[in-house]
């Protein structure tokens, strides 16, 4: 899978661990930084991670900052992005299988890294369930 990934600096050791991490997974990263910790704007490398998953050149994308909220809202105003926001291995699975997000937001400072890979791996492995929920996703599709 093509995977975009971005942080600001309050994620971005995460996701140097993550981007190994789904490396090793055999997955494809394209890695839109930030590149260090030091004070950055989260916009800047969120909106074109999003706009990568947006327009097909990435499968899915993950993003980080210090809580995530900031990084999740940024993605979400990507049209075509359903970023979810998930702090633990439920919120992960049920914002694929429900809301069917094609980005995952993850917040460094809220979870340990052993806590962010596993939900990074249930995120990836969880497929949309469809169905009902359907008419819901189409109803944001504005």
């Amino acid at each position: 899978m093509k995977i975009a990934l971005a942080s600001d600096h309050a994620g971005f050791e995460y996701k140097e661990k993550i981007k190994q991490f789904l490396i090793d997974a055999g997955h494809e990263v394209t890695d839109f930084g930030t590149n260090s910790n030091t004070s950055c704007d989260y916009p800047d490398f969120i909106h074109p991670a999003a706009q990568a998953v947006a327009d097909g050149t990435c499968d899915r994308g993950i993003v980080l900052g210090g809580s995530g909220n900031g990084e999740a809202i940024a993605a979400n105003k990507v049209k075509g992005v359903r970023c979810g926001l998930a702090w633990d291995l439920r919120s992960a699975r049920l914002c694929r299988e429900h809301n069917d997000a094609n980005v995952l937001s993850l917040g460094q400072r809220m979870m340990a890294i052993e806590e962010a890979l596993e939900i990074v791996e249930l995120w990836l492995a969880t497929e949309y369930e469809g169905g009902r929920h359907q008419k819901r996703i189409d109803k944001i599709e504005l």
